[in-house]
């Protein structure tokens, strides 16, 4: 039994499947063309049967056929264990039961989709669409619902006036309602002539109004396409069928059984027929002769000879005429009213065994979560062509190493307002530009009802929050992103959702398990969240193509998954790790979880090769970063959230001589197998969203200048945030993140409106005018300059930091990466003025970058003089050479190597 997206899909020129339908009994036909050769003569053979080749064994012999080519991808499920040599055997069996299990979710997957792919473009079906037989059509999956219409202020929000209708693939057996609203003809227009005409309302809109009219067409296509001959049994159909009866019932035909002769096999009438036709002329001859060749597997032989077939091989098919019948925009607004007008507000109407229910549908694209205070609403976003937003600029090319600049709209303003797209576009994305920075990351554009949960609590997934703007505002904010380039990535939120009913998806149908999990499962322990039911192949269904949806329609660049311990443990990730390897396979593990993220990876990277995933996961589940055909999960980077917990324990309990430089290095490396795999942050947005403060503020507190702090004070909480920013954007691999603002040292948290502050915006901004004051200024002015030397030094995108001194004593920590030197001097005060740090290479190092400079507010203890030292024939931390380099205290200087001495 197929569902009804399948039986919809079939018609659709979006389908690649090939010529199929449903026949009566529901089972799949399949029309297949071969040509052989019989008889020295070419025939064209057309076998039509519904029984010829069963579904189950097509789909038996195309998992086969799957099966096949992933072995000959040599694809190893516990790959990446003997990569890092990790011997455990109940992972390992862990992993290979898991493999299995994907193999069998993909043969499940096919037995209702035609690919992977068609899986996940779902959008291009759910939801609302317009077809181009002048009407909107509808589709939604609620399985547990009983009825279900479509009500707004289209149709006076009345539960009967669009609704399911039997007979009309209103209804399948997978719980797809289909409805169909219908254009309504414009007072004293006649219908259309042509039963299947078509409109263009997009694209080519303009075309298709000339006046000429379907008659005009016809006898065109007749006059240009067909030569003499050709076009006779078009003209006059009934023609042999006229003369075959008249030959068998009529006054000249036998009259008795006596009479009527046994009939000669199909090649004495074909000849018999051939030599009475000789004498007429070609032009009066089809190009093909029909013959019943009398067997049960053919139906007819159509033989002709090689230059008619070659003939017919090279006609193409007359489409240009079917296009020219379609017509325009402008007649289609002449003849039709819309049903649905572009900005219309709807809902879609349920009723279950618990009662009616009135929802916002699950795939709207733009939805008003809280309309004044009423129940939320779908807006049918449909803009004019010539008003609908129109791509300007190019992706970017993918950069070697990212440089992400975190963001959320709305505080990004300094207005105590919920700022807007347009407001981002003018005010944000310069400042990005002008930072250095190569991507932004977008937290919380997803639309969710509740503004304080940051946009973390989404209800609507396919929908760019309308406290923003519109989708078009969104597409304008990554086409301009785009065209400074700028990567756009989206923060996800696939691992739970609001546990809203009037505006989400809980109990969207009126059961507590159509999108989600019964049960406490189907709850966050702390948040109060939902959690998916990932074992669902319609629950993949829409969250595949959600991701592919931003990709699609928006342009992003790539997604930022949140939380991902929360979807990988029934326990939500709240539970004490070990790092014991029975903890990433014992009972808590939600093994669906683990295949949708898998199946999630392979299908953007498949279809979007230049995609980038990033996986945030506290509990480092292992294989995060590797190939998922060597046993992984697929992302590409993962964050590091122990770096940023680190610091901020350091900053705010941790005296500083106190401080241990070998549990720094530790904690930003993390494990080294996957440190060229890890994004690393200093701080994001949880330092200064959640309740937190952001390190300025710990370090310098709220002051606004240097009047309110003591200038020894002021220097420490200035130096120790460049040089913590500058160790731990190049120590570890090749992506480095930050928060909007922290750049130049945001002295305030983020407090978003909500009742415990009386509702205010005070917090809920940016303070862009700080950027005025010398303090901040200085501090933006090094991380600019901080950007601008991986830009010019490729140092992220380069090796592996080579981590050689490492001293708790003096508090110094030194690493090389390329030609590049780091020597951080943690220690709050001791100096050093000639300080021992080994190098490989022996030649002249030139400071390019110190945080001691006055320009950045520091001491500018470093004369001119010292910023070129030369290298000296002793060994030291296991190299040939070594500097003797000034140190001031807490300062960290860059040196590059500029000239190579041979020794």
């Amino acid at each position: 039994m197929l569902s009804l997206t399948d039986s919809l899909r079939i018609s659709s020129p979006l389908s690649d499947s090939g010529l199929s339908f449903l026949s009566q009994t529901g089972s799949r036909t399949s029309c297949q063309l071969k040509f052989v050769r019989c008889r020295q003569a070419r025939v064209w053979r057309c076998r039509c049967s519904a029984t010829e080749q069963p579904q189950p064994q097509r789909r038996k012999q195309r998992t086969e056929k799957y099966k096949q080519s992933e072995e000959e991808k040599g694809i190893d499920p516990v790959g990446f264990l003997s990569k890092y040599g990790i011997t455990h055997k109940a992972f390992a069996q862990f992993l290979r039961e898991r493999y299995k299990s994907l193999k069998d979710l993909k043969d499940e997957i096919l037995t209702r989709h035609f690919s992977l792919k068609e899986m996940s473009t779902g959008y291009e079906l759910m939801g609302m669409h317009r077809n181009m037989q002048h009407r909107v059509d509808f589709l939604e999956w609620a399985p547990g619902a009983r009825y279900c219409a479509l009500i707004g202020d289209f149709n006076g929000w009345s539960t009967t006036g669009n609704c399911a209708r039997e007979g009309h693939f209103g209804h399948d057996d997978y719980g797809y309602w289909f409805i169909i609203l219908e254009d309504k003809l414009r007072e004293g227009e006649e219908p259309d002539k042509l039963y299947f005409q078509q409109y263009n309302y997009a694209e080519d809109y303009d075309k298709g109004d000339t006046g000429i009219t379907i008659e005009e067409i016809f006898k065109k296509a007749n006059d240009e396409y067909w030569e003499p001959g050709e076009d006779r049994f078009i003209k006059s159909r009934y023609e042999v069928a006229a003369k075959l009866y008249e030959e068998m019932f009529g006054p000249n035909g036998p009259q008795t059984e006596e009479e009527l002769e046994a009939m000669p096999d199909a090649a004495t009438r074909y000849k018999t027929w051939k030599e009475q036709q000789k004498k007429d002329p070609a032009s009066n001859l089809p190009s093909y002769d029909v013959v019943d060749s009398g067997k049960e597997y053919d139906i007819y032989n159509v033989i002709g000879d090689p230059e008619s077939f070659k003939k017919f091989r090279m006609k193409k098919p007359p489409i240009a005429y079917w296009l020219e019948t379609k017509k325009g925009r402008k007649g289609w607004l002449q003849k039709y009213m819309p049903a649905l007008p572009h900005g219309s507000k709807y809902r879609v109407y349920f009723n279950t065994p618990n009662g009616p229910l009135e929802r916002v549908p699950a795939w709207a694209n733009f939805v008003i979560p809280d309309a004044d205070g009423m129940q939320a609403l779908a807006v049918h976003w449909e803009p004019p062509p010539e008003y609908a937003y129109k791509w300007k600029h190019k992706l970017p090319v993918k950069p070697k190493s990212l440089c992400i600049y975190e963001c959320h709209v709305g505080i990004s303003g300094q207005e105590p307002k919920v700022s807007s797209f347009n407001d981002f576009i003018s005010k944000v994305l310069p400042h990005v530009k002008d930072a250095g920075y190569n991507a932004i990351q977008i937290i919380g554009v997803v639309e969710h009802k509740d503004y304080f949960t940051v946009g973390y609590r989404v209800t609507n997934f396919y929908a760019v929050s309308s406290r923003y703007g519109t989708p078009d505002d969104f597409k304008r904010l990554v086409d301009e992103a785009h065209g400074l380039g700028l990567l756009v990535f989206l923060e996800i939120v696939h691992s739970y959702a609001a546990a809203d009913e009037m505006v989400g998806l809980s109990l969207f149908d009126g059961t507590n398990d159509c999108y989600f999990h019964t049960g406490k499962r189907g709850h966050h322990k702390f948040w109060g969240t939902r959690m998916f039911k990932y074992g669902d192949l319609d629950v993949l269904h829409f969250l595949l193509s959600n991701l592919n949806w931003w990709v699609e329609e928006y342009h992003v660049d790539g997604f930022h998954f949140h939380s991902l311990s929360s979807m990988l443990y029934t326990h939500n990730g709240f539970s004490s790790f070990t790092g014991d390897m029975d903890e990433y396979c014992n009972q808590y593990v939600d093994k669906e979880a683990l295949l949708y993220l898998i199946l999630a990876n392979e299908v953007l990277h498949a279809l979007h090769p230049n995609v980038i995933t990033i996986a945030e996961d506290a509990t480092l589940y292992p294989g995060l970063c590797d190939p998922t055909s060597q046993g992984g999960l697929g992302f590409d980077y993962f964050a590091n959230l122990s770096a940023s917990e680190m610091w901020l324990a350091l900053l705010e309990n941790t005296p500083d001589h106190e401080w241990c430089m070998s549990k720094i290095v530790s904690t930003l490396l993390g494990d080294r197998q996957h440190t060229d795999k890890m994004l690393l942050y200093a701080e994001n947005h949880n330092q200064s969203i959640f309740g937190g403060r952001s390190f300025a503020e710990i370090l310098i507190g709220n002051s606004l200048g240097k009047s309110s702090i003591s200038q020894e004070a002021l220097l420490r909480g200035c130096s120790l945030h460049k040089m913590i920013r500058l160790i731990t954007s190049t120590i570890g691999g090749h992506a480095y993140l930050n928060f909007m603002g922290n750049e130049f040292g945001h002295p305030k948290r983020v407090e978003f409106p909500m009742s415990s502050n009386n509702f205010s915006f005070s917090l809920a901004n940016r303070r862009w005018d700080l950027l005025e004051d010398d303090v901040h200024y200085q501090l933006f002015s090094f991380d600019k300059d901080m950007m601008d030397l991986d830009k010019n030094g490729r140092i992220l995108s380069r090796g592996l930091a080579n981590i050689h001194h490492v001293n708790d004593t003096t508090m110094v920590i030194s690493y090389l990466r390329g030609p590049n030197l780091f020597v951080f001097n943690f220690h709050p005060v001791n100096s050093y003025e000639r300080y021992i740090i080994g190098v490989e290479e022996a030649g002249e190092y030139q400071v390019t970058l110190n945080t001691d400079e006055n320009k950045y507010g520091g001491r500018g203890l470093l004369g001119h003089d010292q910023n070129i030292q030369r290298t000296i024939s002793r060994r030291a931390d296991g190299m040939r050479f070594c500097l003797e380099v000034p140190l001031p205290s807490r300062s960290a200087q860059v040196y590059k190597l500029t000239r190579i001495l041979r020794a």
